[in-house]
C-alpha cells in the first residue's frame, strides 16, 4: 500500500508548532517563577503553571492515573489526525491545515505528560476581572485548528449542498 499522500505535506505545520511550543516551555521554565504573574500586557501575563489534568484543569486532582489516560487518549487521536489527513482530496487544504494544528499541539502536550507528568502551561489572559485558565501554545494550536476545522466543515456543506 501506497503511505504517500499529498496531504501529508501539510504535516510540517504540526511539526513547527512542536518546536515553538517545546521551546516556549523551556524559556518559561527558566525565566518564570512557578504562579508569580509577570504582566506583559493589560489583561494579558506570564504566568507559569503546571496542569496534570486536561483543559481547565480536568482532572488535575485524580491521584496520577489521568496522565496515562490522557496520554493514551492523545496517541490515539494522533493516529486518527494522521490517518484522516492520509485520506483527504488533495484540494481540501484548510481540513488538512486545521487538523495539523491540532496534531502539533496534541503531540506538544502529550511530549510534556509523558516525560514531567504534567503540561507546562504560561500564558494567562484577562477577562475583566476573570483570569482564563493558563494555557500554552500548543492548546492555542488545538483551538485554533479546531476552530478552522469548524469553519472548513461550513465550506464542505456549501460545496455538496451547491453541486
Amino acid at each position: 500500500m501506497n503511505m504517500a499522500s499529498p496531504q501529508l505535506r501539510w504535516l510540517w505545520i504540526s511539526l513547527v508548532v512542536v518546536i515553538l511550543d517545546q521551546a516556549a516551555k523551556q524559556i518559561a521554565e527558566a525565566q518564570l517563577t512557578p504562579h508569580q504573574a509577570v504582566n506583559l500586557f493589560p489583561y494579558f501575563d506570564w504566568y507559569l503553571t503546571y496542569n496534570t489534568g486536561a483543559a481547565f484543569s480536568f482532572l488535575a486532582n485524580a491521584g496520577g492515573w489521568q496522565r496515562w489516560l490522557f496520554t493514551v487518549i492523545a496517541i490515539v487521536i494522533s493516529i486518527v489526525i494522521v490517518q484522516w489527513v492520509r485520506k483527504l482530496p488533495a484540494e481540501d487544504t484548510l481540513t488538512a491545515a486545521s487538523l495539523c494544528l491540532i496534531l502539533g499541539g496534541a503531540i506538544g502536550n502529550l511530549i510534556d505528560r509523558v516525560y514531567l507528568g504534567h503540561v507546562i502551561d504560561y500564558i494567562q489572559v484577562w477577562l475583566g476581572s476573570y483570569p482564563f485558565p493558563a494555557f500554552n501554545i500548543a492548546d492555542a494550536s488545538i483551538s485554533v485548528g479546531a476552530a478552522l476545522l469548524i469553519l472548513s466543515s461550513f465550506s464542505a456543506i456549501g460545496k455538496t449542498t451547491s453541486d
